[in-house]
């Protein structure tokens, strides 16, 4: 406790002779109305300047600090110290996963068949059925032959 005291007391006894080797003492004696506004002046001129510096460097410090910060956090994040949960997979019915995701505004179920566009399938062209007797009578022979080639090509 003695030396925190004592090193407190050492710090204000620097401040002060800083202070009144930076500032001389103001004599103000003697002058008159004229000087005083003109002293006045220049002292608030100073003022504006100090305070812009103060202003500046509060800024530079404020980014340093959260470039600190987001140096610290990535350094945290490469040593890998943050531990990932593990996945579980879940079954949700569809009902359940739109409640999920709109919150209360769907409370009756979706029909999602009842959005989808309806396709017209076009019927297969169905053969006529014939007897086929007819049929290995015509086949027979070069005709019959004839037909199957020029069929294919």
């Amino acid at each position: 406790m003695t030396m925190l005291e004592s090193e407190k007391q050492i710090r204000k006894d620097e401040r002060e002779r800083t202070l009144a080797d930076r500032v001389p003492a103001l004599q103000m004696s003697g002058m008159s109305l004229q000087d005083l506004q003109n002293l006045c002046k220049e002292l608030h001129q100073k003022i504006d300047v100090v305070d812009e510096e103060r202003y500046d460097i509060s800024a530079k410090v404020t980014k340093n600090n959260t470039e600190i910060q987001d140096l610290s956090q990535k350094i945290f994040e490469l040593k890998g110290k943050m531990k990932r949960p593990n996945l579980r997979r879940v079954r949700v019915s569809a009902d359940a996963m739109l409640g999920a995701l709109l919150g209360a505004k769907v409370k009756e179920s979706v029909d999602f068949k009842a959005n989808l566009k309806t396709v017209k399938k076009e019927e297969e062209k169905k053969e006529e059925v014939t007897d086929w007797r007819k049929n290995v009578d015509a086949m027979s022979g070069m005709e019959g032959r004839k037909k199957l080639f020029d069929a294919g090509q």
